[in-house]
């Protein structure tokens, strides 16, 4: 049996249906579990609870053989990152009371970086705080989303794809939510492992070569385009960020478009995506033709 955090997202789900491929037996934390019963019907153990409950998290973790965690996404976080704080607090807690065999956590590039990451600061402050915990424990950094693109299938019928990353020719990790969860599920059922380890997951690309990919998928000439530094925090707030509240989504782009989600931190191993931006998009468009 193995826990996996987060399963109604992208990244909770592919790791829980790779785990399924393998005939492995899973429990999800879910807070409502009437809005996850399709994984309930998939054969999926469901515990209701919270990851902001340690009791809750204590009762997913009983009996387990490995467990996958995972903060929850908060793009307009209090300054001192309290949310997060509080949900890693919890989870140190249960750890400590329900020692499992391994832990799967998911991170990310720059969160090597202890300040000037923006919302990654969630993720590093997580992994300094799980350096105290005895348990063999991997760090999943994965790279940039491509999943975070798939606003390019409306917006790139005007032929361009405005993006944060300038200039849009540079190269930064990237990676999609399927080769994730591959990894996660590997991680979880394959060779045990002792103390913790760090894995870089994505690949280098650049923005233009993901408006590439959503043109051939299209079928039309997409560019992308830098959103003019100024105009980030009107276009944060179109994405459903609260005006006056993207400060640390603009320090992390700042900090991406610096070289701050590159490849080869010190003492990290390193595996490729092998799902493209085009499959991303392809499989989204042939999901929204369904």
């Amino acid at each position: 049996m193995f826990l996996v955090t987060g399963i109604t997202g992208k990244v909770g789900g592919a790791a829980a249906t790779h785990l399924l491929k393998q005939d492995k037996k899973v429990r999800a934390l879910v807070r409502d579990t009437a809005k996850a019963s399709s994984w309930a019907d998939r054969g999926i153990e469901l515990v209701e609870g919270d990851w902001n409950d340690e009791a809750s998290i204590e009762q997913a973790l009983m009996g387990v053989e490995g467990a996958f965690v995972m903060l929850p996404p908060i793009w307009a976080p209090s300054p001192d990152f309290k949310e997060a704080k509080g949900v890693i607090a919890n989870y140190v807690g249960a750890l400590t009371k329900v020692p499992v065999p391994r832990v799967v956590a998911l991170s990310s590039m720059g969160a090597n970086k202890t300040r000037g990451m923006g919302l990654i600061t969630a993720l590093s402050l997580m992994e300094q705080s799980f350096r105290n915990l005895t348990l063999p424990i991997a760090y999943v950094r994965a790279g940039g989303f491509f999943e975070n693109f798939l606003y390019g299938l409306q917006v790139g019928q005007g032929g361009t794809l405005p993006v944060f990353y300038n200039p849009t020719n540079r190269k930064s990790a990237m990676v999609a939510a399927n080769d994730i969860g591959v990894k996660i599920a590997a991680l979880l059922s394959g060779p045990t492992w002792s103390g913790h380890r760090t894995i870089e997951l994505g690949s280098m690309v650049s923005a233009d070569e993901v408006a590439t990919q959503l043109g051939e998928v299209m079928k039309l000439d997409i560019k992308a385009v830098a959103v003019p530094r100024a105009a980030w925090p009107d276009v944060f707030e179109q994405f459903g960020i609260p005006k006056g509240q993207s400060g640390p989504a603009e320090t992390m782009y700042e900090a991406v478009n610096a070289g701050g989600m590159d490849l080869g931190a010190e003492g990290t191993e390193h595996v490729s995506g092998v799902t493209s931006a085009r499959d991303v998009f392809a499989a989204a468009q042939k999901a929204i033709a369904a």
